[in-house]
């Protein structure tokens, strides 16, 4: 039996649940009866163990059990009875002045809330696009070159030279022995033999690479060197070091020509080169649609989090914040990171999580509405399009279609996408160019 429901906020109610102790007590019994049938006992065979000995053994737990799926059920019913979308999981809490005879409960717990999407056809959203040029892909063949590059003895002649004078300069490839000391006394991790490293990649110091320019096979320099404030190794950070290098190798970079065998070693059997770039320009042409998606993507999101008008269950907050955690956890744990003692606590993904079911709520409000919904069309055609980056499409497609795990991540993503376009055709979207390398960030550089 339930009690009417109160409102004890915008979102939390409460829910009295209450039953007779006699309901309990005999579902206990009767369970712990069917316990009795294969419980075992030292000096009993295997169903024979006296009834008491089965009660003392498994009582509590059964009793627990059936508490649980009695208040469980209770409560589902209450909550249906009065048509409650109930968010998150109910905190039950007994209640002390029940009457003689009957088990009492308070359910506290929150309600889905109802979404207000404002007026789409005001809002504005910027929109990027970007182009593929001769240029990106002269600059993707530069860092595939830089990914096949051989090092050589800077000096000696060889078949693709002598690389220029044996001095070091940037490009070339050095190994150095050096110590560093402050106020005369070496510090840790100041000091290596045969360190190598690239100069002009900005693995060291500039100080440090500065010094080691211009040097010579078997020379040596002693150079001061400031550690910046905000350097990784505490001990030393904000301080000035006294290093010593000795330089006992120096190589130059010897980069592949662009010419047949290049373009097979990509992949491309014949060494046919503008075929070469027709790839390369394909696969950089899907990744800038995936990015320019992702932005537009995240531009429309954006601005329904503006538009839309609801409060948040904090129930589903607190439970996306544990989910973040224990990916964050699980991801880490994966990159061979010890995270034994490492605090996950759910507080730092709260306001990621807010965000998150913030949207949720609003795009389930929009899909509902407005019948966006992913086709089974859709779906295929994403998977489809997935496969096209892969040797054998056909795997891939088994791979999701035999997971509907797998498969309902594709009906979300194509989901997002419905809910894209539906926005960006209501709305006063514009477009802007954005530079190839802004799109990329990072990973447009060598």
């Amino acid at each position: 039996m339930a009690t009417a429901v109160e409102t004890l906020g915008k979102l939390e109610r409460r829910i009295t649940i209450s039953f007779p102790l006699t309901d309990v007590r005999t579902e206990v019994e009767k369970r712990l009866k069917v316990q009795a049938k294969s419980a075992k006992a030292p000096g009993f065979r295997p169903g024979k163990v006296p009834l008491k000995m089965v009660a003392a053994q498994y009582g509590y737990q059964i009793e627990t059990e059936v508490l649980n799926d009695k208040v469980g059920r209770a409560f589902n019913d209450a909550a249906n009875e009065n048509n409650l979308r109930v968010a998150g999981y109910p905190r039950i809490e007994p209640k002390e002045d029940s009457a003689e005879g009957v088990l009492t409960f308070d359910a506290t717990f929150e309600v889905y809330p109802e979404v207000v999407v404002g007026d789409l056809t005001t809002v504005e959203i910027e929109t990027v696009k970007a182009e593929v040029s001769e240029a990106e892909i002269d600059k993707t063949i530069d860092i595939l070159r830089k990914q096949r590059v051989h090092f050589h003895t800077k000096g000696e002649a060889g078949e693709h030279g002598d690389g220029g004078a044996a001095i070091a300069a940037n490009g070339d490839r050095v190994s150095v022995d050096f110590v560093g000391s402050i106020d005369g006394v070496e510090f840790p991790g100041g000091k290596a033999d045969d360190y190598a490293f690239v100069l002009g990649e900005g693995r060291m110091l500039p100080e440090f690479e500065a010094a080691t320019i211009g040097l010579k096979v078997g020379e040596a320099k002693t150079f001061p060197l400031a550690f910046p404030e905000d350097y990784h190794g505490k001990d030393v950070a904000g301080k000035t070091a006294s290093f010593t290098i000795t330089l006992k190798k120096l190589e130059w970079a010897h980069l592949p020509e662009v010419n047949g065998e290049f373009a097979k070693s990509l992949g491309v059997a014949d060494g046919d080169i503008a075929k070469m770039r027709e790839d390369i320009k394909v696969n950089l042409e899907r990744e800038v649609a995936g990015r320019v998606k992702a932005r537009n993507k995240e531009a429309v999101m954006d601005a329904l989090v503006k538009t839309a008008s609801l409060d948040v269950p904090q129930a589903l907050i607190a439970q996306d914040s544990e989910r973040l955690a224990d990916m964050t956890r699980q991801d880490m744990a994966q990159r061979g990171m010890n995270i034994k003692d490492v605090p996950f606590p759910a507080e730092l993904f709260a306001e990621k999580a807010e965000r998150r079911v913030r949207l949720g709520l609003i795009l389930s409000q929009l899909v509902g509405d407005n019948k966006l919904q992913a086709t089974p069309e859709q779906v295929k055609a994403q998977v489809e399009d997935f496969a096209q980056s892969y040797e054998d499409p056909r795997e891939v497609l088994k791979y999701y279609y035999s997971d509907r795990r797998r498969l309902a991540e594709v009906e979300a993503l194509v989901l997002e996408e419905n809910v894209v376009n539906y926005v960006l055709g209501l709305s006063k979207s514009s477009s802007k160019v954005v530079a190839f390398d802004e799109l990329m960030g990072s990973n447009a550089q060598a």
